[in-house]
């Protein structure tokens, strides 16, 4: 089972298993205590210049997905072998994305989790 959760939101020990966080910054005003992270795979996160891209509105949601998928598969050995990590972790148990955005279904965290659990290339 792959959980979106915002990262602001207090862990649930019971539901949340491994908590992943998906973000390349570390959330604002949030201390690491507190965020109760377990796994910190930079590799897979968007970067820079596609976060910045697609929050300053210039394109679409789809498009903005096409190009995190498309990083994804050019991010060589290293973000494959954090994306087979992370799929062997939600094998064995709940696995919980954790991201700073508003709106975790629409945005990398859900296409990760796409990908994680096999909707995607």
């Amino acid at each position: 089972m792959i959980r979106l959760r915002r990262v602001y939101d207090p862990p649930e020990p019971g539901a949340d298993g491994v908590r992943v966080l998906v973000d390349r910054l570390w959330p604002r005003g949030l201390s690491k205590e507190a965020a109760r992270v377990d796994e910190w795979p930079k590799a897979v996160t968007p970067s820079g210049e596609l976060r910045s891209w697609y929050h300053s509105g210039a394109g679409s949601w789809e498009e903005f997905r096409e190009r995190y998928e498309a990083e994804l598969a050019a991010g060589g050995e290293r973000a494959e072998a954090e994306l087979e990590r992370l799929r062997g972790l939600a094998a064995q148990g709940p696995l919980t994305l954790l991201t700073a955005v508003k709106d975790p279904e629409r945005s990398h965290a859900s296409v990760l989790a796409g990908l994680l659990a096999g909707d995607g290339p």
